[in-house]
This record gives structure tokens, C-alpha cells and sequence, in this order.
């Protein structure tokens, strides 16, 4: 489980599936027994010291109407994909439950940034420029070959990266079908390879939840 403060107040959780029923009884023994109410994004939470905690569902969690319901739907084995692009690299996956049945991952030299001036610097942008362009041409194809034609089984498609590039290569048109499945949340990780797709599959699986404290009585 990790934590970090969230913009405007509170924090974000991050939640294993397997460890949502803990932490809500956690939160209730904190705060008192809550109220829950469904909402867009999953489930809120609201304790009767005025502690909330937005339980945000993971990608291709149905809509639940208590904490019950929440803890059997993200517990539920699902099969996802996954689109992590950054640079000149990109993976992509296919995960059921938590673990990895599908993956390949390409990487293409594309040069850095430099500080030199004029017309050499306009080629070496222009040669970037092209190496990049080639890199996520190969991107498409990678995921027109492993992912398109499992779309069907797919409860949803999981970005990660730099979202540009990720939103780049589901423009192509015969990735409609998997844009259609994109879910909001885009994973925060490197440059992809084996290893990233996997610890990915867990990120795209976490529960997030956004907890907020009970106002401070006044003195």
C-alpha cells in the first residue's frame, strides 16, 4: 500500500484488491461506521466524524452499491490490456487476475536532446523527430498484432507512460475497437520493459482511494 498527499487536501491510497475489505473496516474503526453512497468513480465512503474516503474503482470494475459489492468486484478475476509507450520503447500485455498471459516489448533507438545551434541542431530534430515517429509506427503494429485481436475479451485497456505517445498509437483507426476500451487512469511508469509491464499489471489493479480527515475542531 502506498500514500501520497493528493492536490487540494487529503491523500491518495493505493489499495491491493485482495486488501480493500481490511482497509474499510480500518477506516471504520477509525472514523466510525460510514455511509456508503455509489458514485461515477466507485464508492464513497463518509464517516460520522466527516472522514471520507473515495474508493475509485479499477479499470473494468462494474458499478457496486455498498462496501460488500466493491470488495467482490475488484477481487473478481478480470483480463485487461496493457499500452505502456515512452520514447522509443513500448510494451504490451495482456493480464488475467494479476498475472501476465500476453507481452512483448520493442524498443528503438531514438537520440536525446542536444544544446547545439543552427542548421545542425534543425537536422538532429529532424532526424529525432523521424526516429520517434518510427518507434510508435512500430508500437501500432505491436498492438495491432497482440491486442486488437483480443480486444472482445478485454474488460478494458490500460495506458501507462507518456500519455502523447499512448494516445498517438490508439489513434490509428484499426485500434478503434481498443480505444473505445481506454480507461481514464494512466500508469506512471518508466521506459517500458519486461519488468514494467509486470509491476504495471498491479498499478492497473490497485484500488485508489483519495482519503480526507475530519476538519479539526475549533478551538
Amino acid at each position: 500500500m502506498t500514500s501520497r498527499p493528493a492536490a487540494g487536501g487529503g491523500r491518495w491510497v493505493e489499495v491491493d484488491p485482495a486488501r480493500v475489505a481490511r482497509w474499510a473496516e480500518g477506516f471504520a474503526d477509525r472514523h466510525g461506521p460510514p455511509t456508503a453512497s455509489p458514485q461515477e468513480y466507485g464508492l464513497l465512503l463518509a464517516a460520522p466524524d466527516g472522514a471520507t474516503a473515495e474508493l475509485h474503482a479499477p479499470p473494468g470494475v462494474p458499478p457496486t452499491p455498498d462496501v460488500a459489492g466493491f470488495v467482490a468486484a475488484v477481487v473478481a478475476p478480470r483480463r485487461i490490456g496493457l499500452l505502456l509507450a515512452r520514447k522509443g520503447a513500448v510494451a504490451v500485455g495482456i493480464a488475467e487476475g494479476g498475472d501476465i498471459v500476453v507481452s512483448k516489448v520493442d524498443t528503438r533507438y531514438v537520440q536525446g536532446r542536444t544544446a547545439a545551434g543552427g542548421w545542425s541542431q534543425q537536422r538532429f530534430a529532424r532526424r529525432r523527430d523521424n526516429q520517434a515517429k518510427a518507434a510508435l509506427g512500430d508500437a501500432v503494429e505491436l498492438a495491432v498484432r497482440l491486442l486488437l485481436p483480443e480486444a472482445a475479451t478485454l474488460t478494458a485497456l490500460v495506458g501507462g507512460g507518456d500519455r502523447r505517445a499512448v494516445d498517438t498509437v490508439l489513434a490509428d483507426r484499426r485500434l478503434a475497437p481498443l480505444a473505445a476500451l481506454r480507461a481514464d487512469r494512466l500508469l506512471d511508469v518508466p521506459e517500458p520493459r519486461h519488468a514494467v509491464l509486470v509491476s504495471a499489471v498491479d498499478a492497473a489493479r490497485a484500488v485508489r482511494v483519495l482519503v480526507r480527515d475530519p476538519e479539526p475542531a475549533a478551538p
